[in-house]
């Protein structure tokens, strides 16, 4: 979508982006802009109050925002990775996965049907932050709006995910890897398990039945690895125009796992994400490639490139510009 901007349902956008990374809140409706025609940010607050659309803690063990459709065949599917992942590393080595069990239950029957405050859950769960952050992995929780919205950009309210959803569909592990392998695919395919592995958080032989269910297509790519895509997914030609667009942090089309879309030049690399922003900064597309950072200030738009831009890029750059700043405004 970020070729041509698309009419369609919020969620069905989501799904076809393979869910939307959303630590910091703003980058969902930046996101969301850059890729739907029309969007306003009221359509993303209303969504999370319609509860058509959630956000919680997936892929990576990262903040994403999916459709309430996507929400929990992808939950499915990674929670024994995450939860196996979690148990093995630094002070997390302490804790058993019977006494993470027991603390989701106990943070499980005191939420019931209403919401908590981080701070609640802290005081619930105990000082130590190592259990209260990786208690999700036991215990399916969506933060809630008005938190993690544009206007409140804290997401430090939580409902249980059966409550605030419905409760989880009879579907295993499998299922639930497959519709990832199918969403990563639709959003960044052709891909390699390695690349699907990496942005669902999972180790690469664990996605191999779920790949094979898919019965995708298979291509070689010019460093000798096997590429998978989905069946009769659409290639657009090498020629295809790309217009100017504006990505925001966390976008996830700049990670290492989407390296293979080439949206971002090597030598940029370094510019858009470095120690001290490891989140990426904002960034400019021209020609389908990134081109240059932005920032909004003082009601405008800011570009920074990072080298010469022709007159017709930095005319089309500045009209998106323009219109950027009104859904700031």
């Amino acid at each position: 979508m970020l070729l041509e901007r698309v009419k369609a349902p919020l969620p069905k956008v989501l799904d076809r982006m393979g869910t939307l990374q959303a630590q910091y809140a703003p980058s969902m409706y930046i996101g969301l802009w850059t890729r739907m025609d029309g969007f306003e940010r009221d359509q993303l607050d209303r969504a999370l109050e319609r509860r058509s659309v959630a956000q919680g803690t997936l892929m990576r063990s990262t903040i994403h925002l999916a459709s309430k459709a996507d929400y929990w065949p992808a939950a499915i599917g990674i929670r024994q990775g995450r939860r196996e992942a979690w148990l093995k590393y630094g002070p997390r080595r302490e804790y058993t996965a019977a006494q993470m069990s027991a603390q989701a239950r106990k943070l499980r029957a005191a939420l019931g049907d209403r919401t908590m405050s981080r701070k609640e859950i802290h005081e619930l769960l105990g000082k130590d932050t190592v259990v209260t952050n990786g208690v999700n992995a036991w215990l399916d929780l969506v933060r809630v709006p008005p938190s993690g919205t544009w206007e409140r950009r804290r997401a430090d309210l939580y409902a249980a995910a059966e409550q605030w959803l419905g409760p989880a569909p009879e579907i295993d592990e499998t299922e639930g890897k497959e519709l990832l392998v199918r969403r990563y695919l639709g959003a960044f395919g052709p891909g390699t398990a390695a690349e699907i592995a990496h942005w669902a958080g999972l180790a690469p032989k664990s996605l191999g039945q779920a790949i094979e269910r898919i019965k995708p297509r298979r291509f070689t790519a010019e460093d000798g690895a096997e590429l998978l895509d989905l069946p009769r997914a659409p290639l657009p030609d090498a020629e295809t125009p790309a217009p100017a667009r504006f990505l925001p942090t966390w976008d996830a089309t700049l990670l290492v796992h989407a390296r293979r879309t080439q949206i971002l030049p090597e030598e940029h690399r370094p510019k858009v994400f470095n120690t001290r922003t490891p989140q990426s900064v904002s960034t400019f597309l021209v020609d389908g490639r990134v081109a240059g950072a932005w920032r909004y200030e003082k009601g405008k738009v800011k570009t920074e490139p990072f080298g010469r831009l022709d007159a017709a890029a930095r005319r089309e750059l500045s009209e998106e510009a323009d219109r950027l700043a009104d859904l700031y405004a």
